[in-house]
C-alpha cells in the first residue's frame, strides 16, 4: 500500500507537468509562451501574449490537472486506508500530497525543462478537491481585488492567503491537521515564491495592470 501511495503522488507530479500553456502557445501562436511576455507559462501571459479563448483553456486544463491529480489521489488513499488503517494514508493526506506534487510539476515540469507556470490556476483544482470552501472564498477575493486594482498578481496572492488560511480552519477533521496544514502552506509558500518578482514591482509600485502594456 505504501508504495501504491508513492507511485500515486509520483503520477500526480507528472499529470502536473503537462504545461497547457507551452502546449496552448505552440498550437495557437506558433511560438513557446515562456519567451513571451513575462515569461511565465500561465493564464495571464497567455491571454497577454495569445490572446482570451488561449488564455482561457490554459486556465481550465491547469485547473483540471489539479483536480485530475487530487482526485485520483483520494480515492488511491482512501482505498489504501481501509486497508491498513493507517491515518499516514487518510484520504486527507493523499489529497494534500497529491496537490503538492501536481504544483511542483506545474513549476517545475520534467516534460519541459523545468520551467513552467506559477500554480493559481492549478490549485483551483487542487484545493476544489482539498478544502471547496476555501477555493471559492479565495475565488472571490481574487474577482473583487481584480476588479479593484487590476493587478492580477495582488489578487493571487490575496486568493491564495485567503485559500491557505481557510483550508486550516475548514480541515478534514478526520485525518491529520498538522499534515494537512504543512502541505497547505507549502502549496501557498510556493506560490508566494514564484511571485517573488511581482512582490518587488508591488512594492515598488510597478506591477504591470490589466489593460495596460509592459
Amino acid at each position: 500500500m505504501i508504495m501504491t501511495a508513492i507511485i500515486t503522488v509520483i503520477a500526480a507530479y507528472l499529470i502536473g507537468s503537462v504545461s497547457f500553456a507551452v502546449i496552448f502557445s505552440a498550437v495557437f501562436i506558433k511560438k513557446d509562451v515562456r519567451n513571451l511576455g513575462s515569461g511565465n507559462a500561465g493564464t495571464t501571459n497567455m491571454m497577454r501574449v495569445a490572446g482570451f479563448l488561449p488564455g482561457a483553456l490554459t486556465f481550465i486544463c491547469d485547473a483540471l490537472k489539479g483536480f485530475v491529480a487530487c482526485y485520483i489521489g483520494r480515492l488511491i488513499f482512501e482505498y489504501a486506508y481501509t486497508q491498513t488503517q493507517s491515518v499516514w494514508l487518510h484520504s486527507s493526506v493523499g489529497v494534500y500530497l497529491c496537490g503538492l506534487a501536481c504544483m511542483l510539476g506545474h513549476m517545475y515540469p520534467i516534460f519541459f525543462g523545468f520551467k513552467g507556470g506559477k500554480g493559481v490556476a492549478t490549485s483551483v483544482g487542487i484545493y476544489a478537491v482539498c478544502c471547496p470552501i476555501a477555493i471559492i472564498s479565495g475565488l472571490i477575493v481574487f474577482a473583487v481585488s481584480t476588479i479593484i486594482s487590476k493587478i492580477v498578481s495582488l489578487s493571487s496572492l490575496l486568493a491564495t492567503v485567503t485559500v491557505v488560511t481557510l483550508s486550516l480552519i475548514f480541515y478534514d477533521k478526520g485525518g491529520i491537521f498538522a499534515v494537512q496544514a504543512v502541505l497547505s502552506i507549502a502549496m501557498g509558500g510556493l506560490v508566494f515564491f514564484k511571485h517573488r518578482e511581482n512582490i518587488v514591482r508591488l512594492i515598488n509600485g510597478n506591477e504591470n495592470k490589466i489593460g495596460r502594456r509592459k
